[in-house]
């Protein structure tokens, strides 16, 4: 039986009377597998075919440092954390200028994260410029989807989250 419900799940045969009939039999956890596992499989990207040549790894997209949405949410955090974290002056960032690459470390396996260290300087709402430094790394997102940004502004690390002067993004 298990085989005939695999061959009505395969063949995308979503008539309710086979569906529940294989309920009955197999069980709620197995069907359920059996028709997400090939709609997950789907949505992967095929690399057989791609003729096309890669660059080296080794070269970073300076650009990822200047992205909006890295920046906006750096400001986004930033904010968040002046207000949240005691004793800290309530400035918010209003400009972000000399944005620089410092380092790339690229992904050699599929297990490890390729990860972009950057630098600059941010105009503080009172005028005061501070350097700041950041990481971004690509597919750490919310549910492994997008780049998570982690950021340090020199002197707005209460906690020393990022070590003496921000040294851990350094």
């Amino acid at each position: 039986m298990a085989v005939k419900c695999a061959a009505i799940i395969a063949k995308q045969d979503f008539n309710m009377p086979r569906i529940m009939n294989c309920i009955a039999t197999l069980g709620r956890a197995a069907v359920l597998a059996a028709i997400s596992l090939p709609l997950a499989l789907s949505t992967l990207p095929a690399n057989a075919a791609d003729y096309v040549a890669r660059p080296p790894a080794q070269i970073g997209d300076a650009g990822v440092c200047s992205s909006q949405h890295v920046l906006r949410s750096i400001v986004s955090k930033f904010s968040y954390q002046v207000r949240h974290v005691p004793n800290l002056r309530q400035v918010g960032i209003t400009a972000v200028s000399d944005i620089y690459l410092k380092r790339f470390e690229p992904k050699v396996n599929p297990s490890e994260i390729a990860r972009t260290y950057c630098s600059a300087t941010a105009v503080l709402s009172d005028g005061q410029q501070h350097a700041v430094w950041y990481l971004v790394e690509e597919g750490q997102g919310f549910a492994s989807l997008g780049r998570n940004v982690e950021f340090c502004v020199d002197g707005f690390d209460r906690w020393y989250v990022y070590n003496a002067s921000c040294s851990v993004l350094r």
